[in-house]
């Protein structure tokens, strides 16, 4: 479908975005879903059609990063230029927060001219998405008081629950290598811990991807060591949206196993729930010793499952021996970045540029978030964008 076309698509979807935070997927209508999708994919091909969508002539997008990024930091950031918003980092090492101030007052005092924050806090089980409705009421409240005059959305840049910016980039990167959404129906995805040289991975990106994926009618098996259990509630959440969309979703306790037939692969090491836990209560308590001993044992534990590695056996297995590779990089790849990781380096390079495509998507996601939130009419904004033709690279 050409630009326009796509608009008008957009036009038939019933949603509720306008106004509200983007904090789990689950927590969205599959229209709603479908609507960050096309406007994600407009706001794409006016790029690559020179079109310029800058909404704003001034404004700032507010970025929180509390754990390292690249890929999502930068996507938030190119997301924030291309709507003509400027991005401010803040960084809790130079304000206030450092000295005790409250993530009340914080909220409030970043805010004044602000139209999104975006938040990554995945480090404290239990506390990352508590965290951001924290920063969320407190914006209610500057609102309601007139203390702002607009409230800014706040986006899921990855908390300890779903990391929904890479989730819907993956679900967009599915809906065009399959030419759409309704034929992911019954396409067999697996979702698999993999090895890795490392510990403390964060739980969210594997959740996030069977609490989205569970909502189009595939297969999801999710596969790993008996002791590696993500938690409980998404786990159930993800069976029950499976089961309603007219597709199922199984746990098994092997790679080999679980690959066989596959459509989809997406191998990503994760720290047990249990052990992020454990992890959550030393932090907190700024124990080092304890932060130390606990690694030393999860590496060990890791190291027991060196074959779970997704390499040509492995890939021989799935559907014609072409299964599409996923990974929300940096991927652990085996001779490359590690000595022996979650994918072997052969089979990696032969997905590589797939799985840069994939990250691709994610500014545009964050972008059609942001747009969502801000526009209570999307299709006429982008009717209008389409319509102005102004050109993003002059000459």
């Amino acid at each position: 479908m050409n630009i326009q076309q796509q608009i008008e698509e957009l036009k038939t979807l019933k949603t509720g975005l306008y106004g509200h935070d983007f904090l789990l997927t689950w927590e969205k209508t599959t229209d709603e879903l479908k609507a960050i999708l096309d406007i994600a994919q407009i706001l794409k091909d006016m790029r690559g059609e020179n079109i310029s969508p800058r909404l704003f002539d001034s404004g700032l997008a507010i970025s929180q990063f509390r754990d390292n990024s690249t890929r999502t930091r930068f996507s938030f950031a190119s997301a924030a230029n291309l709507l003509g918003l400027e991005i401010q980092d803040l960084d809790e090492g130079k304000s206030q927060i450092a000295h005790g101030e409250t993530v009340r007052e914080t909220a409030n005092m970043i805010s004044f001219l602000a139209d999104f924050i975006g938040i990554r806090d995945d480090m404290f089980l239990g506390e990352g998405n508590k965290y951001m409705r924290e920063v969320g009421e407190a914006l209610d409240d500057g609102f309601a008081t007139g203390v702002l005059p607009h409230r800014p959305g706040i986006i899921n840049l990855q908390c300890d629950i779903d990391h929904p910016t890479q989730s819907m980039a993956d679900l967009l990167h599915l809906k065009n290598e399959w030419g759409g959404l309704e034929n992911l129906k019954g396409k067999k995805m697996v979702m698999s811990w993999a090895y890795s040289p490392s510990y403390g991975k964060p739980l969210s990106v594997p959740q996030g991807i069977i609490g989205l994926m569970s909502r189009f009618g595939m297969d999801i098996e999710l596969a790993y060591p008996e002791g590696y259990e993500l938690i409980p509630e998404v786990v159930e959440l993800a069976g029950k949206q499976a089961k309603a969309s007219g597709g199922s979703f199984k746990i098994s306790h092997s790679m080999k196993e679980a690959v066989k037939g596959a459509d989809i692969v997406y191998p990503k090491s994760w720290a047990p729930f249990h052990i992020m836990q454990q992890r959550t209560e030393l932090l907190k308590a700024n124990n080092r010793p304890g932060l130390e001993a606990l690694e030393k044992t999860c590496l060990a534990e890791n190291a027991r499952f060196k074959d779970w590695e997704y390499n040509e056996d492995m890939m021989r297995r799935t559907k014609n021996g072409e299964a599409l590779y996923m990974h929300c990089l940096p991927a652990d790849i085996s001779g490359i970045s590690c000595k022996e990781g979650e994918v072997a380096g052969d089979v990696f390079e032969q997905y590589r540029i797939k799985t840069y495509l994939e990250a691709g998507y994610k500014p545009y996601i964050i972008a059609a978030m942001m747009l969502s939130q801000r526009f209570e009419s999307p299709a006429h904004i982008l009717g209008k964008i389409l319509e102005q033709n102004r050109k993003r690279v002059l000459f």
